[in-house]
């Protein structure tokens, strides 16, 4: 893996194991030589991500929408920073440039990109893998509730299977290292929809 994407929040929320865990991804990215793309600000979780993979030598590629840049404060220092013209621009930026996905605590943001990505590996427009990194059970519900919808058979145990799950940085990069995406018979190409 080369670039991981890491969706994140733009707030620093109210626990400091949230920050804790962004400085110990960012540590261990750079120690496996694994550049960081994410959404390009400078404050939050988001910032303190960027900040230390930068303190500790690595590369950041930050991604922003020109509306955002103005709201969320992009990052002055960053390797490279690329704006976009819309949201949609900036998920596929995203996803193209990254090898692989974690979820650090977020909000909405966080989460709808962490589903459309899980998504667009579902519908087999990648195959690379996407892991929650878990600080302090932030997202104990969430695998829970991903739990009920295969119990309600409503998500095929192959796909929850999808979301790798950990609440330490090497574990997880370790498991995404070993991902195996879930056999499919017929894979879509997004030129097909």
């Amino acid at each position: 893996m080369k670039n991981i994407c890491v969706y994140c929040g733009s707030s620093p929320g109210r626990r400091p194991e949230f920050l804790q865990a962004a400085r110990a991804l960012a540590a261990e990215l750079v120690a496996r030589d694994i550049g960081l793309v994410y959404g390009g600000a400078s404050i939050g979780i988001m910032g303190a991500l960027a900040d230390a993979v930068l303190a500790e030598g690595g590369r950041v590629t930050g991604v922003i929408p020109e509306a955002l840049a103005v709201r969320e404060v992009p990052h002055p220092t960053v390797t490279e920073m690329r704006v976009v013209a819309s949201m949609h621009e900036r998920k596929a930026m995203m996803e193209a440039l990254s090898d692989g996905f974690i979820a650090l605590p977020g909000g909405l943001g966080t989460l709808e990109e962490l589903f459309e990505i899980l998504t667009w590996g579902q519908l087999g427009f990648h195959r690379k893998p996407c892991g929650l990194l878990d600080v302090a059970g932030y997202y104990r519900h969430l695998a829970t509730f991903l739990d009920h919808c295969v119990a309600e058979q409503l998500l095929q145990p192959q796909y929850r299977s999808m979301l790798l799950e950990s609440g330490d940085p090497a574990s997880l990069l370790g498991m995404m290292e070993g991902y195996t995406p879930p056999a499919m018979d017929q894979r879509i190409s997004r030129d097909d929809l």
